[in-house]
């Protein structure tokens, strides 16, 4: 049916508002949030790291999220989508690490990433406000009459049902609770032991402990403990007296006359069981339990609150390794333990072991605010902070021991990356081209494996060395006696990456983590094996290492030649053109600056002109098929740009001249540069005498043209290089190399490099430059659009050049 309207009738859709809509299936949706733009611009302003409330699964209930990213998950898309991180009772019930069909827009534990449209968000868009107690905080509550402490696990909502207000879920310090942590089939918190656990809304509040103490009387004066008096909500207990007295008595120095005593203080900390640690500690008998009346002067030193238990032997250190104590640890200490947080890590005037200082959950009398002999190292409320030697630390045993993070840069070498391993390959294997190519790449599992970081390198070596042998010698170049590292770089590049790639068409990520692993010796720069590079940057120390010869000699007027091994393209502020050629681009960046070839290089990679990953200075490059450097050779016979004879002078100011063919070389033989800038628009033209060789030439020349071929071309996007490589002759020999396309798990998982063949991109680039300025770059799909729109370094290469090298 088609339906005619009056254009009156129909409202315009804002271009930001349209991103916003676009990936809202339900058109009821869509019209009832383009009828209220001030939420939608509301959630387009929000800040990342907002905290905020989203409808979580198919019964949409509320759940805690921080927003993470806001903008399109895929290339070539302009719908906006919201990933939040979920939190509370819907963490783990994501879909993803913060990757979206192999891109990682952000990082965050498996199964935690929410993707939603603005839809799933319009009525929880508000920025959910911090609970007013916060997970580790101590509170007390009143349970039958009967005061009772804990410390907060959770405080938010209960799932599905929002209207009911906030509920707190607390350990509580003895077994006086019935609730394991879990609301109907959501777990809120991890609770050891449904005794230990008590979930009670906020509304009968659990009091957070003040710094006004209230103590609790002790469990072996009475069996049952007498009701407190509460004279205001917020009060703070002081540490138990029995966990005091034997705090002390651990604490007090040996005595000479007593050998049992000296015994009992030697032993280390004992390592609790963290099921057995939340017991409280076994009722002792009042006689050994009872506080002396005065602390001893040595106790305590001056009271600063220096709390330091007699250190263990040194071959009785070792029952728990203390590499994981640093400040912000949840640390115990003594026997029944006190528990806290490190604050500050560091040495003590007078004590030659390291020293902690140390945030108490519970105040002692003996404790300072974080000072030390007048001296502050870190600030806490009065009576919290206590100073200890390190090694009397141990983990706090209420809690699960933390997962030693995973050493990803080792993880190359885990049993877990076996079935992803390659073979080495000993004997030398040449590219194959064709067909034959496009068969051994193309698929997933395909090319080079991308890990940690790693797409920079991946990329500039499939587009070196899948289909192309021009850079071959360097896998042989003969090294020095001394260059041992330089011997182990280059049989591990020719053995255990080209050899295997050519051969079966895949490399694992392991092979290049030992590569990176060298270079990383090599520069002293630890971030090659997990940092992002550029393919420039690797390159060139990759050269370095392997300690061959720079391919490219280039003369700048007259000064000596000058090696390098990439070349990059500096275009005059004058070219005002959004769209170029890397041809005229060479010509342009080597007329403004004097430079010249001293001899034609085998290899050429040029780095695009642009400024960091971001910045582009042209909306489309074409990467020529072929480049001419004939004229950009120094020493050679060139012809004259009217008369065909051979050339004695260039013009820069004629290379700009609009009525003379600009954008193009001009050079003359005497004849024509006399006659050309004898119009009076070129008369104050400066033309630059060029070298030839020497003898005597006349006549017109036929020399052949230098000419050097595209054979790979690297692009950049977000932050991710991929690689289009000519595998033949045809113009349509063409492939596109992904090292991370897709991935296997999810955090510690990994990642799947693709190869596949895109015929469709050498229609593009047989075009003119002309032809490309007409083209809509933004209407180009992928992969054209990458190639053409972010190309970062071009690769070209003579082969006949390249087996004199």
């Amino acid at each position: 049916s088609m339906v005619k309207l009056d254009k009156h009738l129909l409202n315009e859709v804002p271009a930001d508002l349209a991103s916003l809509l676009e990936p809202i299936t339900d058109l009821e949706l869509r019209f009832k949030l383009l009828s209220r733009p001030h939420r939608l611009h509301r959630l387009a302003a929000l800040p990342l790291g907002s905290q905020v409330l989203v409808r979580c699964g198919p019964s949409g209930e509320f759940a805690d999220a921080e927003l993470r990213y806001r903008g399109p998950l895929t290339r070539g898309s302009a719908a906006i989508l919201f990933p939040f991180v979920s939190q509370g009772w819907a963490a783990g019930r994501g879909s993803s690490n913060g990757s979206y069909k192999g891109h990682q827009l952000f990082t965050c534990p498996d199964q935690c990433a929410l993707f939603v449209a603005a839809s799933d968000t319009d009525s929880a868009v508000v920025p959910a406000s911090p609970p007013p107690l916060q997970g580790g905080q101590r509170v007390c509550f009143l349970q039958e009459d009967v005061l009772h402490w804990g410390t907060v696990q959770y405080c938010g909502p209960l799932p599905g049902r929002t209207s009911t207000g906030l509920y707190v879920g607390v350990l509580t310090d003895k077994p006086v609770g019935s609730w394991n942590g879990c609301y109907k089939s959501y777990k809120l918190c991890s609770i050891p032991s449904p005794e230990y656990g008590h979930l009670l809304p906020l509304s009968k509040p659990p009091y957070p402990l003040s710094k006004t103490a209230l103590q609790p009387p002790s469990p072996t004066l009475s069996k049952q403990p007498p009701q407190p008096t509460v004279s205001a909500p917020y009060t703070r207990p002081l540490i138990d007296p029995a966990m005091l007295a034997m705090a002390k008595s651990a604490l007090q120095p040996p005595s000479s006359s007593s050998s049992e005593t000296l015994k009992v203080i030697l032993k280390p900390p004992p390592l609790h069981n963290p099921k057995t640690a939340l017991k409280p500690p076994a009722a002792v008998s009042s006689k050994t339990q009872a506080p002396p009346p005065s602390p001893p002067t040595d106790l305590f030193h001056p009271a600063n609150g220096f709390h330091d238990p007699p250190s263990p032997p040194f071959s009785e250190q070792k029952a728990e390794p203390k590499i994981w104590l640093e400040v912000g640890s949840m640390i115990e200490m003594n026997d029944p333990p006190i528990f806290g947080v490190i604050r500050w890590i560091g040495q003590i005037s007078g004590i030659s072991d390291q020293v902690a200082g140390i945030e108490l959950d519970q105040e002692l009398s003996a404790a300072t605010d974080g000072s030390y002999l007048g001296e502050r190292h870190f600030r806490c409320p009065p009576n919290k902070g206590l100073f200890v030697k390190l090694r009397n630390c141990r983990r706090d045993s209420r809690f699960p021991a933390p997962e030693a993070p995973i050493n990803q840069v080792e993880r190359c070498n885990s049993i877990a990356f076996a079935e992803w391993g390659s073979k080495r390959v000993e004997e030398n294997t040449p590219p194959v081209l064709g067909t034959d190519a496009r068969k051994l790449y193309e698929g997933f599992k395909k090319g080079i494996q991308g890990h940690l970081n790693s797409c920079y390198l991946d990329a500039s070596l499939f587009s070196l060395f899948s289909c192309c042998s021009s850079v071959d010698w360097v896998l042989f170049w003969p090294a020095n006696e001394e260059g041992q590292r330089s011997k182990d770089a280059q049989e591990l590049l020719r053995c255990d990456i080209v050899n295997p790639l050519r051969r079966y068409g895949y490399v694992c990520a392991s092979k290049t983590m030992a590569l990176r692993k060298l270079l990383e010796a090599e520069t002293t720069d630890a971030g090659f094996t997990n940092e992002e590079k550029d393919p420039e940057e690797f390159l060139n120390k990759l050269f370095q290492l392997l300690r061959v010869e720079p391919v490219l000699k280039i003369r700048s007027v007259s000064q000596e030649p000058q090696e390098c091994h990439i070349y990059q393209l500096f275009p005059p502020s004058s070219l005002t053109s959004l769209v170029a050629s890397v041809q005229a681009l060479l010509e342009s960046s080597f007329m403004h600056s004097g430079l010249k070839f001293t001899e034609a290089p085998s290899c050429l990679p040029l780095l695009m002109p642009r400024f960091g990953k971001e910045f582009k200075m042209f909306d489309a490059i074409l990467p020529s098929l072929t480049l001419d450097i004939t004229d950009l050779l120094d020493e050679t016979l060139r012809q004259c740009s009217i008369c065909q004879s051979v050339a004695e002078w260039e013009c820069l100011q004629c290379y700009e001249d609009l009525d003379i063919t600009p954008g193009q070389l001009k050079q003359y033989c005497n004849t024509c540069s006399t006659q050309v800038h004898a119009h009076r628009k070129r008369q104050m033209h400066t033309p630059v005498k060029v070298r030839v060789p020497k003898g005597t030439w006349e006549g017109p020349v036929h020399s052949a043209r230098q000419q050097l071929a595209l054979f790979a071309v690297t692009c950049i996007e977000t932050s991710h290089y991929v690689s289009f490589v000519k595998h033949g002759p045809l113009p349509t020999d063409w492939l596109f190399f992904d090292s991370m396309a897709d991935r296997e798990g999810g955090e510690n998982g990994f990642n799947v490099p693709q190869v596949r063949a895109c015929p469709e991109v050498g229609r593009y680039l047989s075009l003119s430059e002309e032809e490309l300025k007409r083209l809509e770059t933004a209407s180009l799909k992928e992969p054209v659009r990458r190639l053409l729109c972010d190309a970062y370094m071009c690769f070209y290469h003579c082969p006949e050049l390249s087996l004199y090298k």
